[in-house]
């Protein structure tokens, strides 16, 4: 259950939005495996000047229509897996308009007992929810 957290410049369309979310989550899908349901995404505006994403030494430069990724997910997964998802989501936001360029991605893995679904408990600890595993 990736938590997905996705922060756009402001000025494109709903529709834009939604379909840069649902390549991600798409994604998320075909690489981990994930029941279609753990669909949870934040995506967040900003006025220009609000994100600020230059070049780390690589030798490019980002647009203003840089999508700044976050995903929040359960330990477990190896490199590869990793790797394999950042292409995806690059290879499926390139379809939506998205340059490659412009997707840069962060990845936070923490464990069962740190997420929360309502209710003030800990389903994956309680058992009320099982630990996906791919």
């Amino acid at each position: 259950m990736p938590l997905v957290r996705i922060d756009v410049n402001a000025g494109r369309s709903p529709e834009d939005l939604d379909r840069i979310s649902r390549s991600i989550h798409d994604a998320i899908l075909a690489e981990y495996g994930i029941p279609e349901r753990d669909y949870f995404h934040i995506v967040t505006e900003h006025a220009e000047g609000q994100i600020y994403a230059q070049d780390a030494g690589l030798g490019f430069e980002r647009s203003s229509n840089v999508v700044m990724i976050q995903i929040f997910t359960q330990e477990g997964r190896g490199r590869e897996a990793k790797q394999s998802l950042f292409a995806a989501i690059a290879a499926r936001l390139g379809e939506v308009g998205v340059a490659g360029q412009d997707v840069f991605l962060g990845y936070v893995e923490n464990t069962a007992s740190d997420w929360s679904f309502g209710f003030g408990r800990a389903q994956y600890v309680t058992g009320e929810l099982t630990v996906p595993r791919k």
